[in-house]
């Protein structure tokens, strides 16, 4: 039987997938392979047809529990003897299935990496025909990976203990230097590696500079309006809960997905997506590895994720059907702080683990167990990032220091000391690997701020950093759209003079430094509302109100002037701080350009018409209140509008009447005209003759005296 016909027998496929058909020859002819293919690219066909055509079971290593009970599933659906062997099972159901492996009895069997923690799993296999290895997410094995799993590190010395038999990795990303991990911790004998095509070219990836939580909801509203089912990667636990409420105030059908989360919860909520019973999932990154879901037609990131690996990984989910989808990061630089916190927690230094290790010699009874929580062993320390405690338990744990053990009727897990000998100083820790680690985790992390703000193709880019030489642009992301001659372009000469205007008034709310170098006092935000004259308070406390840059942009829209500030910070014409609160002054190319003695290209903005009325509000009218916080109590008043005014439109979805970002922004502007309320993102003409009225009322009831 050839290739081919196999492929037509077993999975119904009349034709293979681009390096497919390759891959399949080399691990049937007992090659050592490494395979980089992207989430969608067909990996499992890659081992599952080799498997059918050699004798003996091939063994599957897989950390995902749900991926093993679906591949199996979807394999004896097709009349293929497959089975999978995990913690999920009885002990009489795991007793059933190693008899069944040293039978021969499947073509497959799918387990876990922690299975090679136990000697007598190991006899076990020693006497199974094992036709070959695939070990599935092989990025786990490295310590430079972005989802490093130490079990992993067992398995090539497991490996060598079963006489080296032939081993096929696969991962959906690796760097260059993950990938020579992974053939140095598997063993892999000579192996043909293959990085296949990491182009997606019916994924759309965008980059939305975001300043606020409210302005990210609004697009979050609007996508799922447009594209309905998807994933919102959400960076923390408490982000997912709160933008799941949000979507449930918008009465959209979603999913909460976290790791604090009991298994069986998790379990649950994944099938349920699986089974189309819900068309969101909110989730932080635990969620999605093996997820088979092929109509997911968006993947929003809320936050920033700490690798580019792992947002390619998990922006690549969208869109497996072949069909359109978009990919979207709300970017905003503070969110890193986040990432900081997590690269902190992961990399907690040899005077942290040291300190974790007394504590634990003190702590311990005659039997050198310590019957305490992580989360309890770290309060008694008096640390502010939990992470560092339970990583350097798990450091200490590899380094066999240590143990942990199940306590017998608690649910939580003790430490015991195997070495206790052993001072603190004398633990064989090595700096300079752990300082390594931790410099690598940061560069990774500045990687996706570097993507956030390049000017590039996005795939382009992408691809670059996975090794792919001189890829070419796709076409359909949000840079090669706005990439076109018509608006890369020099300014004309009305906006020579907003240029002129907006560096001007940077200038006025910077100061010099030494070296003629400028040095920032304020933030974005801040200089945009002088240059719109907002009468706040700010610009009287510090004296804004009296520069001769005051009120010169007042009728350009507050919209237009943070584009514009976001593409000048791209250009290089503004520096930002960065932090949690950055601020912004010029550049030497900035003041160049503020003088005219230098040129510049710029995507401009769409700028509203020059006879647009004052953003600060009307001549005659009271002023919209720039920057100002949302009235608690006239949010809700708005609020409970809005639910009445869905309930009599047959009871669609909050948001199709107004998302929560724009009534947000009602409540902090409270605009007292329709022309006023029309410069708020998410309200067009549409909605202002529907809508609005009735919450422009609302606004103006409250304003009369």
């Amino acid at each position: 039987m050839t290739l081919e016909e196999a492929l037509k027998r077993h999975f119904s496929f009349d034709s293979f997938r681009s390096g497919q058909d390759e891959i399949i020859r080399e691990i049937a002819s007992g090659q050592d392979v490494m395979v980089i293919m992207p989430t969608g690219g067909g990996k499992s066909l890659c081992y599952q047809l080799p498997a059918l055509m050699k004798d003996g079971v091939a063994v599957v290593i897989s950390p995902l529990i749900a991926l093993m009970k679906d591949q199996v599933d979807a394999l004896a659906a097709r009349g293929i003897p497959a089975a999978f062997l995990n913690s999920s099972l009885s002990p009489a159901a795991q007793r059933e299935r190693l008899d069944g492996l040293a039978r021969g009895a499947y073509k497959l069997i799918y387990i876990a990496p922690e299975r090679f923690r136990h000697r007598r799993f190991m006899e076990e296999l020693a006497n199974a025909p094992i036709s070959f290895f695939a070990i599935d997410e092989a990025h786990c094995v490295s310590q430079w990976g972005h989802d490093f799993r130490p079990d992993y590190l067992r398995i090539g010395q497991s490996l060598e203990r079963l006489g080296s038999p032939p081993v096929c990795a696969f991962t959906a990303t690796a760097t260059p230097e993950v990938q020579a991990d992974i053939v140095k911790h598997l063993n892999l004998r000579e192996p043909r590696i293959y990085v296949t095509g990491f182009s997606r070219p019916n994924l759309e990836f965008r980059v939305a500079e975001t300043d606020k939580k409210a302005e990210k909801l609004g697009r979050l509203a609007s996508i799922i309006e447009a594209h309905r089912t998807g994933i919102v990667y959400c960076a923390t636990r408490k982000r997912v809960e709160e933008v799941s409420e949000h979507l449930a105030e918008w009465d959209i059908a979603h999913i909460a997905y976290h790791g604090g989360m009991e298994d069986a919860e998790r379990e649950r909520l994944q099938e349920s997506f699986i089974r189309r019973e819900a068309d969101v999932a909110v989730a932080t990154n635990a969620f999605g590895m093996g997820i088979d879901r092929a109509d997911i037609r968006f993947v929003v990131h809320f936050e920033i994720p700490g690798s580019v690996e792992a947002y390619y990984q998990e922006a690549g989910r969208a869109g497996r059907d072949g069909l359109p989808a978009i990919c979207e990061l709300f970017f905003n630089f503070a969110d890193r702080r986040t990432q900081d916190f997590f690269i902190d927690g992961s990399n907690p230094g040899k005077a942290c683990i040291a300190d974790v290790y007394r504590f634990l010699v003190e702590m311990a009874d005659e039997n050198g167990e310590v019957r305490m929580s992580l989360n309890e062993l770290s309060d008694r320390l008096g640390s502010r990032n939990g992470m560092m405690v339970s990583t350097s338990v798990n450091l200490l744990t590899r380094l066999g220091v240590l143990e942990r053990f199940d306590i017998p009727g608690e649910r939580i897990r003790g430490t015991r000391l195997l070495k206790p000998d052993i001072t603190p100083e004398e633990l064989p820790l090595d700096a300079a690997a752990l300082a390594e680690k931790e410099r690598r985790d940061r560069a990774k992390l500045q990687s996706v701020i570097d993507y956030g703000y390049a000017r590039a193709c996005r795939q382009q880019w992408i691809r670059g950093y996975f090794g792919e030489a001189d890829p070419d642009p796709c076409g359909v992301c949000d840079f090669c759209r706005a990439n076109h001659p018509d608006n890369l372009r020099e300014p004309r000469e009305e906006e020579w003079v907003i240029l002129q205007k907006a560096l001007s008034g940077v200038a006025r709310m910077s100061h010099r430094g030494g070296g003629d170098a400028w040095r920032p006092r304020f933030g974005k935000g801040r200089i945009i509302l002088m240059l719109s004259g907002s009468r706040s308070e700010g610009m009287r406390q510090f004296g804004l109100d009296r520069l001769s840059t005051y009120g010169v942009l007042k009728r350009e829209s507050s919209r237009y002037l943070h584009a514009l500030f976001d593409e000048l910070l791209r250009a290089g014409l503004l520096r930002s701080t960065g932090g949690d609160r950055p601020l912004v002054t010029l550049t030497a190319l900035g003041e160049a350009v503020m003088k005219r003695d230098a040129s510049v290209q710029l995507l401009w903005p769409e700028r509203e018409s020059a006879g647009a009325a004052p953003t600060t509000g009307a001549p005659d009218g009271a002023p919209l209140r720039l920057g100002a916080e949302p009235d608690g109590d006239l949010l809700e008043h708005l609020k409970r509008k809005r639910a009445q005014l869905a309930a009599a439109q047959g009871k669609v979805p909050h948001y199709r009447i107004f998302s929560n970002a724009v009534l947000e922004s009602l409540a902090a502007q409270q605009p007292q005209s329709e022309e006023e309320a029309l410069r708020i993102p998410g309200i067009g003409p549409s909605k202002a003759r529907t809508v609005l009225p009735a919450f422009l009322k609302i606004i103006r009831d409250r304003a009369s005296p």
